[in-house]
């Protein structure tokens, strides 16, 4: 059984990722004055005038407070600030531990604001060798990411292999090819696209 297991668990994702990627400054929470524009919490901000209160309640609720923490954590790995390469491999988790349909995943992604140009930006045909297939060996990681069954971390600069049996793409998201490959420290799988590796 997948991950997400009602239309609920949809919206909720939808809602997380769209959060997660809009700017601070164009997030309920900023403009009511309880966070600043590095997404922290504004000390001045008044909760005993009701207003204030109602502002809180309905901007500042402990979904906005999870998503806002991951959000200030992603800034502070260094190359988090640009999180779009790994914005299809996340989507291809999503898709897999929830067992969406194309369209769902399609719903996600208009849902969430951001530019497919900027996602295909990233990706890059370095390692590609023929029939769309990834070349064998060990690559880096430029980001922080987690395994395919979420359960370990992988850091930026660990060490990935991608095995000559397993390098053709085991899928595709918004026109990004999604490979398998397997994190050494933790010999668990992870999901990447090219724009996230480094030799």
């Amino acid at each position: 059984m997948g991950i997400l297991k009602s239309a609920a668990d949809l919206v909720y994702t939808i809602r997380f990722l769209k959060l997660l990627v809009t700017p601070w400054e164009e997030t309920g929470a900023y403009k009511a004055g309880i966070i600043n524009a590095d997404g922290s919490r504004n000390k001045d901000f008044n909760t005993n005038d009701i207003r204030d209160r109602e502002a809180f309640s309905t901007h500042y609720t402990m979904f906005h407070r999870l998503v806002y923490n991951i959000k200030r954590l992603m800034t502070k790995i260094p190359g988090g600030q640009s999180t779009i390469a790994r914005y299809g491999a996340a989507l291809w988790l999503i898709k897999e531990h929830g067992n969406l349909k194309d369209e769902h995943v399609e719903k996600i992604h208009r849902e969430t604001g951001i530019d497919i140009l900027d996602v295909l930006a990233e990706d890059t045909q370095w390692f590609m060798i023929e029939g769309e297939k990834l070349s064998p060996g060990i690559y880096r990681m430029k980001n922080d990411t987690i395994t395919t069954l979420g359960a370990e971390m992988v850091s930026r600069d660990d060490q990935i292999r991608v095995h000559e049996e397993k390098n053709a793409p085991v899928g595709e998201v918004l026109g990004i090819k999604i490979y398998e490959a397997t994190h050494l420290k933790t010999q668990q799988s992870i999901y990447i696209s090219t724009g996230e590796i480094l030799r």
